[in-house]
């Protein structure tokens, strides 16, 4: 093997004076007025430089996840750990690890059910049924539905008229849409309180939609979110706080083990 083979991509080309990307100068894609981060994310990941259109679209994504407020666990965790002392970028790492499963996950999870449910040659309605019936017997919750804090989670609205628009002007299928918007449909059937839509399933229309891998749908969420990570990080390490834990230092945690004893 040449010692050439040991790290080999297809991404980057690079070598003394020369910065490629996929092919693509990075001279020119820093000079083309339509090419942001959003373009970037699509030509690393896809290969491809995305459409205009397409761009736009996976932009509104990007824009709609970057930040939470404190009270998301990610964020908290930020600010943290920079009054320990750390530097931003392990403040900002901090933050993203904890981008898990529970919290920043269901975005992949729901992506994963919509390619489970447009694979079914069953009609949308019964496809839609059996899985969240699936999901209800494994005693598990409809990814992307419902919010602890937003009743209506105003992240939603824009989202869904943004794919909609695309899916007019055939910039996508608009198949996801029915299927997230169908399960929308169905989980609310009979209630009084409904399970609105959230960032993670208004989201995971677009990312879907636009062709991404579920696993890439986390990554882009967790692009996003780390804009709020470092935001956050930034304003805390001006506040002149040392070791700010989850709560005021006033506030002790509720003790629950064994009364006060003598050893033995």
């Amino acid at each position: 093997m040449e010692r050439s083979d040991w790290w080999k991509t297809s991404i980057s080309d690079i070598s003394p004076g020369v910065i490629r990307y996929h092919g693509y100068p990075v001279e020119q894609l820093i000079a083309a007025p339509e090419v942001g981060m959003a373009t970037m994310a699509w030509l690393l990941t896809r290969g491809e430089l995305p459409s205009v259109p397409q761009a736009r679209l996976l932009e509104r994504a990007l824009v709609a996840g970057v930040d939470h407020g404190p009270q998301a666990p990610s964020i908290a965790i930020a600010r943290m750990a920079m009054t320990c002392g750390v530097g931003i970028n392990n403040a900002m790492a901090s933050a993203t690890n904890v981008l898990g499963d529970v919290h920043g996950g269901a975005g992949q999870e729901l992506m994963e059910i919509f390619a489970t449910i447009l694979q079914d040659p069953r009609p949308l309605p019964e496809t839609v049924a059996a899985e969240i019936a699936r999901l209800r017997a494994e005693n598990k919750y409809v990814p992307g539905f419902g919010h602890r804090f937003h009743p209506v989670d105003p992240r939603r609205e824009p989202l869904v008229a943004a794919v909609t628009q695309a899916r007019e002007d055939g910039v996508v299928e608009g198949r996801v849409l029915e299927a997230a918007l169908e399960i929308e449909r169905q989980i609310n059937e009979g209630r009084q309180r409904p399970i609105p839509m959230n960032i993670d399933g208004a989201t995971a229309i677009i990312y879907a939609e636009l062709g991404f891998a579920p696993v890439l749908g986390r990554g882009l969420f967790i692009l996003s979110r780390s804009i709020g990570a470092l935001a956050h990080a930034w304003e805390e390490s001006n506040s002149g706080a040392r070791n700010k834990g989850p709560e005021h230092r006033t506030i002790l945690p509720d003790y629950v083990g064994p009364a006060p004893r003598d050893v033995p």
